[in-house]
Parts: structure tokens; sequence; C-alpha cells
């Protein structure tokens, strides 16, 4: 019913009908403590399985927590291996010429793109819980591994140093990324936003197609420099030098993979044409270049490429300065980025296919990886989205699809790599543009645009970032925006003026719902976020100027003055010593302006809190309601028992 039908109860039947905020019991400090850290690590509850189990059970769940595959061979079938024998063949196709492409793009030997995809592979089938993710190197940590070691060793000029830095750089990634998986602080990478990601991503991946201008163009030197302004000046200063036969080539070959790439969206039975496309570009582009003797003009070959497993690269690790505090800043931001992109990947496969994946155990596993991979002569690698998306259509069941990968990958090493020497730069330049134009989604950046302006300023401040300054600039500058939006939503929450729908108790927003009536004499005010430090004085300040514009419009119209002012604090899930302070003053500056304050349904955390410090003593139990609409009874009722000439019913305002 609405305000003008109210009919005032007698106080005896308002005190049976109101019912009382209630305040929790105790409880000891150590426990709530132990609660407040299992929520903030452990939310997932990953110990629940080890209950009421025998010492034997619990010693085998926690081998198959750490190792999935012992959880998942046992059920291994025939029909399984048939699935994933196909999958990992087909990522193979896609391995092979994208690890050689990527190790290019990070200034390291061909040959490590194809040792990164034969050892990582096969620590991640053991401790990976994803049955989707194709493990192996990707163009944005490529990048930032050439231009983030490149400012301490010139590639060209000392390759050996270079790739030792290389190795120290993915050790120390791996570390980190286990690191945060054993100690549950993978909420860290949470604060890489989706349209930190979009925009950072695409803007790495705007970088990485002008570096293969030179592979395109066929130019000898290049800019070590990856904003676009030094990437332009580097290739218009050198316009003599353009080799006219390398440019047909890397044009050809990049219409052949978007047009196979075009057609396997249109026809995704056909996904297997796009898989096959770069190895079968490398396969023309080689046989082209032997039958033609292009590389008498001007085309540029990989050449030779050394037979042969994994060496040992456990010696070469450089723990000595200056070059240690580079591969800690390099394996950071790397193995951050690196994270971001495999569990982002896994996590959205995972949903496709209705189970869950452990972020932490992710971390752990790909952590592992990077850390035994670097002792076997391999740079960073994770679970790209080009590889994972094949893996994925090719109807992969377990990571059983990387064993075998790594198996032909291992074969190719063993037979096959003398057959890559006539395979052309210029073909490895259109892989790896290929690639990178999935990576910028401009419908995302529309979306965004649409639906929240501020997350289209962070996806375009990560783009302009990367493209005119660094990858590492980019991505510094994407984080500060999230940050900073992260402290305004704490700093300045929003509180809003609520009023009756009529024929009803329910009491909302009046922006939102315009037919909301005002309760006269009544200022309901809703707090939509936790009172902390850092926005007491705020929320002080805003619920006053609320007072003052609501007795302003009072005094507008003539009708009651302000009487009571309701916080409905349901919103409210925690608040500090300042906020109870602010509570404090705030109720002073509302008795000198002879106004009431009144809460309504703080919580469980908050009652605690205000118990503790003597506000409820201070403020009196009778003027905390459980809901916002006992409290304008009660208010209602006080209103007109107290002042007889305004007792005949009321209409709203």
């Amino acid at each position: 019913m609405g305000n003008g039908d109210f009919v005032y109860p007698s106080s005896s039947d308002r005190q049976c009908a109101t019912h009382r905020v209630a305040i929790p019991p105790p409880q000891p400090f150590f426990m709530s403590f132990k609660n407040s850290l299992k929520e903030t690590f452990f939310p997932d509850d990953p110990l629940r399985q080890f209950k009421n189990k025998t010492p034997s059970r619990r010693f085998i769940l926690g081998l198959q927590y750490f190792l999935p595959i012992l959880e998942w061979a046992p059920r291994y079938s025939f029909q399984f291996l048939k699935s994933d024998l196909v999958s990992g063949i087909t990522i193979a196709s896609l391995a092979i010429p994208q690890g050689i492409s990527y190790a290019k793009l990070a200034n390291l030997p061909p040959i490590l793109g194809l040792y990164s995809s034969f050892i990582p592979p096969l620590v991640y089938a053991m401790m990976g819980s994803s049955r989707d993710l194709a493990v192996g190197t990707v163009a944005v940590a490529s990048l930032l591994t050439a231009s983030m070691l490149g400012q301490e060793v010139n590639a060209a000029q000392n390759p050996t140093l270079f790739l030792h830095l290389a190795f120290t750089a993915t050790l120390f990634a791996g570390i980190l990324q286990a690191s945060l998986g054993l100690l549950r602080l993978g909420f860290i990478v949470d604060f890489l936003s989706h349209a930190t990601i979009v925009g950072f991503m695409a803007g790495a991946a705007t970088v990485v197609i002008l570096q293969q201008l030179k592979g395109i163009l066929g130019l000898d030197h290049f800019t070590r420099s990856t904003d676009i302004i030094s990437v332009l000046h580097s290739v218009f200063t050198q316009i003599h030098q353009w080799r006219w036969e390398s440019g047909v080539l890397g044009v050809g070959f990049l219409f052949f993979l978007l047009v196979t790439r075009y057609f396997s969206k249109r026809r995704p039975k056909f996904f297997w044409i796009s898989a096959m496309a770069p190895l079968t570009s490398v396969i023309l582009g080689s046989l082209l270049v032997y039958l033609t003797h292009a590389e008498k003009h001007g085309v540029q070959v990989i050449g030779n490429l050394k037979k042969g497993l994994n060496p040992l690269s456990f010696g070469d690790l450089v723990f000595t300065k200056p070059y240690i505090t580079t591969c800690l800043k390099t394996g950071f931001i790397t193995g951050i980025i690196a994270l971001a992109e495999g569990i982002a990947v896994g996590r959205s496969f995972a949903m496709f296919k209705h189970y869950h994946i452990d972020g932490n155990k992710e971390m752990v596993a790909i952590g592992t990886m990077n850390i035994v991979g670097s002792c076997f002569s391999c740079y960073l690698t994770t679970g790209p989205f080009s590889r994972s998306a094949v893996n994925f259509n090719a109807g992969c069941k377990t990571a059983m699809s990387n064993v075998i990968m790594a198996i032909a990958v291992m074969l190719t090493l063993l037979f096959l790599t003398p057959l890559f020497y006539y395979t052309p730069l210029v073909v490895l330049s259109a892989i790896i543009i290929s690639a990178m134009l999935g990576l910028i989604d401009y419908e995302a950046a529309i979306h965004l645009w649409n639906v929240d302006k501020f997350d289209f300023l962070v996806c375009i401040g990560a783009y302009i970032g990367v493209v005119f300054a660094s990858v590492e600039v980019g991505l510094v500058i994407a984080v500060a925006i999230s940050v900073v939006r992260l402290l305004l939503f704490v700093a300045r929450p929003r509180t809003s003026v609520l009023g009756n729908l009529p024929d009803s108790t329910i009491y909302r927003n009046v922006e939102q719902y315009p037919n909301a009536n005002h309760v006269r004499g009544v200022l309901i005010l809703e707090i939509d976020a936790p009172i902390y430090f850092a926005n007491s004085s705020y929320l002080r300040e805003r619920i006053s100027r609320w007072i003052d514009e609501e007795e302003d419009k009072l005094k507008a119209t003539g009708k009651t003055s302000l009487q009571y002012v309701i916080l409905d604090m349901t919103a409210v899930g925690n608040i500090d010593t300042s906020g109870i302070s602010m509570l404090e003053e705030l109720k002073k500056t509302t008795e000198r302006r002879e106004l009431k304050l009144v809460l309504a349904n703080p919580g469980a955390e908050v009652m605690k809190k205000l118990n503790k410090s003597k506000f409820l003593e201070n403020i009196g139990q009778e003027w905390i309601y459980l809901t916002v609409g006992e409290a304008v009874e009660a208010c209602n009722y006080k209103l007109h028992t107290c002042k007889p000439e305004e007792s005949q019913p009321w209409n709203n305002v």
C-alpha cells in the first residue's frame, strides 16, 4: 500500500511487528583471521577432497592434485587416443613453423622455437589441468624478450650472451609463475582486466606486424625500437634497399594464409585447412627458393638448423650484474603476460566443454614447464590462443595431444631440420602477420565503447602506449588506468536517494525508478560500497550535501521540513574505524540540525564493529532497523504521534 493509506499501529503492535538487527556472536580473533585468510587465498577450498580420507588415499589425491595425468591416464581409452592423435599432429603442423617464426621474432636462433615446442608440452601434459591448452611460444612474449633484453645486449653483436639472458629470463618467469600458484596469489593476474588485455594484445600485434616489414621488404638493417615512429622511419629511410622479390613472395603467401583462415572461419569443419596453411607455406616457399635459387637474388633464408634434441642449458644461466636485473625485469613482465594469456585461453575452452580448471594449479604447471625449459634450451612458453583453438577444433580429449605434438617436434629435430635450410624468412614474416591479425579484436573494442566508455579508455590507453612508446609502457599505462578506476570506485562510492514504489513497501533509487515517491519528512540514502578510510570523508560530505539539497527542496515547496535521515546500509559489507568516526560525526551533524539519524540493515561485520566501538549505545538500538520499510514506518509513526497538527493522512511529495 502507499503512504497515503498508511494505518498507524499501536506501540505494542509495532514492537511485535518490528524485527531487531542482531549483533553476531563474538568470534575469537584467530578464528576470524583464519577465515579471512581462507577466503582470500583458498576460495575454491582445494583441501575439501582430503577430508575424511585415509592417509594412503590422501597421498594419492595429493599426487593427482599436482600431477593430473595420474587422474586421467588410468581412464584413457583408444577412442581418446584417436582424437588426441589427430589433434596432436594438426597442432604440430602449426607449432613447427610458428615456433621457428617466433624465435626469429625474439632475436633467437630459429631452432629454439622447436626446442620450446618439445620439452614444455611434455611437462604441461603431466601437470596441467586444461584438456585443450596447446603449449608453445607466443608472439607477444617473443617481442617482449627481444625488446627488453635488447636494451642491455645487442643480439646481432653478442648472440651467445643474448641467448643465455633469454634462458635466465625464462627461469625467473617460471619461478614467478610457480610461486604465484603455490602461494595462491593468482588474483594478482586479475588486475589485467579484459579491456587491458584487448588493448594490450591489439597494440602488441600491431607492433609485431610492423616489425615484420623487415622480412617482407628484405631489409638487412632495422631499428631495435618497437614504437611505430621508429619503425616507419627505419622503413622509409631505406626505400632504396627494398627488394621486390621478397615483397612479392611475402604478399603472395600472406594472401594465401588469410584466404585459408577466412575459409576455415566460414566452414568450421575445414579448420584443418587453416591449421595446415603455415606448414604448407613453409614447404612451398622452400621448394620455390630451392628451384629458383632465389637466395641468390635477395631472398633471405633460414640456413642451417642443427639436428638433435635440446642441449642442456643449466650452465648457461647468467646471475651476474648488471644482467641479472634485466633478466628479472624481463622475466617478471613476460611471466605475467604469459600467465594472463594461458589462463584466459584455458578457462575459455574449459567453459565451452563444461569443465573446471584450477587457476593456481595452472600457474604451477606453466611455471614448472618454464623452469624445466630454461634448463633445456627453451625460452618462454605458454598456451597461445591460435594453437589452442586448433587443438579444440580438432577434437582433442586430453592433454595427450601435447604429447603427440611434442613427439612430432622431436622427430623433426632428429631427422627433418635440414629440410628447413631453404625456408625464406619472408614466409615466416607472413605467418606471423597472419597470426597477429587475429589478435586485433576491433569488435571487442567497439563493444567496450558501447557498454563502458571508461573500459574503452583503458583499452585505447594500452593500445596507444604499446604502439607509440613500447610494450612495457603500454602495459604500465593500462594497469595504471585500471588501478585508478578501482581506486575511484573505492574512494568515490555511489550514493543515491531512495523512494517508495507505489502500492508497495519497496524502496528503490528514484533516478532508476522515476515513479518512486519521496517520503515526506524523511530522506532515505543508499550507500553502495564498504566504508573505509579512503571514502569516509567523501561520504560525510556527500551525505551532508544530500541533506542540504533535500532541505532546500522542501523549503521551496513550503511543505513538511526534513526530520529523519535513513541510511540504507545493505551494500555496506564492511567498515573500518575511519568509517565509524564518520558515522559518529554525521550523527552529531544531524543532531545539530535537529535531524535524527537512522540505520537500515547493517550487515553482520558492520554490526559487530559498531557494537565494539559503542556506536550502537550512542545512536540507540531503537534507531537501527532490519529493512528500509520498517525504518520508514517507525519514522512515520513518530512524526505522526509527536506532531499532532500533522496527524492527518499524508500524501506523498
